[in-house]
């Protein structure tokens, strides 16, 4: 063991500061063990502005389990509620065409408020302000954060897993948690493989201000080329994710201000009167990524170095955040009871509670968007017919808001919003 392993005298070493790496690492420090957080970005310029410039539907399941960790104060003046969520199926463009086609299906936040205990059926913040929150919550809590550095390599041995990195330091602890993302040194370094493919697809994400108020609606509305999703921010403002092939991505985002401005009034619509774009333009190649096992001898995946979705339904992070929840109740429960942490025993009870619910939705992403990707015309009056069935059945659209909001099943105490 080196000098520098003795220094940090870690419990886990989770490598990737993102989200749900920085969210695991706060949880596992509140709940008396001590973490370490390796990322290759310098922590401080992952809180700029322009290093994220996408916002996040976060479940209310997960917004709880940030209260549980004192997160609150931070977030709170950052987070649009989500009153209701209109998903329209179209073909020509136009965000409001969709008004004109019977195929609409509305979830609407009071349909749950006796189940959900008057929550929205999510939140919508920017991922800047969830960095810069979980960067606090990081310094407050006095976790040791090595950036910039880099994982080098990673062996799992029988008593401790050593990880070396890329300047020439090793610590030993007794589990890692890969969190860097889907080209994860970790999950390679345990010999994890990976499932997926491409989508031929890129997300190309604005801000824009509105003339009209927006009022908390969300809108999810499907052209053929890819859905094109309105989520509100505060201030009047909402985060466009524009689904476009590969091609058109590329040219949206080298494209004139004015050029950029024609297409996406053609897209918008008329419906929330003048926009403006705010700040710069950001694309994001999109594929499904799913590991073959979330957990190994010593080591864990989180996030989306276990699995990486289409942003269809706006999972991805939220099924980072759950796994963030679980992972740390298991290895905080572990250690009270002088079990070690990082035993295949232990890690594979953390990787049994998020398998099942993370394949099932993954799968789901999946089949949302070939079906919602294309113009074939039996293929739209089966989902379009499929749509007007569910919205006019109550159970069938309240399970769906409790699902998308994080509050089925065996729920980890964080996302119940308790302290662990």
């Amino acid at each position: 063991m080196s000098g520098l392993a003795e220094e940090l005298q870690a419990d886990v070493i989770v490598a990737g500061a993102g989200m749900a790496g920085a969210t695991l690492a706060v949880a596992l420090r509140r709940g008396g063990l001590k973490p370490v957080l390796i990322d290759p970005v310098a922590f401080d310029a992952q809180l700029a502005p322009t290093f994220d410039g996408r916002a996040s539907a976060i479940a209310y399941a997960a917004y709880r389990q940030w209260r549980a960790l004192g997160l609150a104060d931070a977030l709170d003046p950052h987070a649009q509620r989500i009153e209701q969520i209109l998903v329209t199926d179209g073909r020509t463009p136009g965000a409001a065409a969709g008004a004109q086609t019977p195929f609409i299906l509305r979830f609407d936040s009071d349909e749950i408020a006796d189940r959900s205990e008057g929550e929205p059926l999510g939140y919508l913040l920017e991922n800047r302000h969830i960095r810069a929150a979980l960067g606090e919550a990081v310094r407050a809590e006095g976790i040791e954060v090595l950036a910039p550095a880099r994982v080098a390599a990673c062996e799992f041995g029988p008593r401790a897993a050593r990880v070396s990195l890329a300047d020439g330091r090793v610590l030993s602890v007794p589990v890692v948690v890969g969190a860097e993302g889907r080209g994860s040194v970790v999950r390679e370094a345990a010999g994890i493989g990976v499932v997926g493919w491409p989508y031929a697809q890129t997300g190309v994400v604005a801000t824009v201000r509105m003339e009209r108020p927006h009022e908390g609606v969300a809108h999810e509305y499907f052209l053929p080329g890819g859905p094109f999703a309105i989520l509100p921010l505060t201030d009047n403002r909402a985060s466009l994710v524009w689904t476009e092939s590969d091609v058109r991505g590329a040219a949206l985002k080298s494209a004139r201000p004015e050029v950029f401005q024609a297409h996406l009034e053609r897209r918008f619509g008329e419906f929330l009167g003048g926009i403006a774009v705010e700040g710069p333009i950001f694309t994001y190649p999109l594929s499904l990524q799913l590991a073959e096992r979330f957990s190994g001898p010593r080591v864990a995946l989180l996030g989306d170095a276990a699995h990486g979705v289409h942003p269809i339904a706006g999972q991805g992070l939220n099924l980072g955040l759950k796994g963030a929840a679980a992972l740390a109740e298991v290895l905080v429960d572990a250690a009270r009871l002088g079990e070690d942490i990082g035993s295949e025993a232990v890690l594979e009870r953390y990787a049994a509670w998020r398998r099942f619910d993370t394949v099932t939705l993954s799968a789901g992403m999946d089949a949302f968007v070939r079906l919602f990707s294309n113009d074939n015309p039996l293929v739209r009056l089966v989902r379009g017919v499929g749509m007007a069935a569910v919205n006019r059945v109550a159970p069938a659209r309240r399970f769906f808001m409790q699902e998308a909001g994080g509050a089925v099943g065996d729920l980890p105490r964080l996302l119940r919003g308790e302290a662990l």
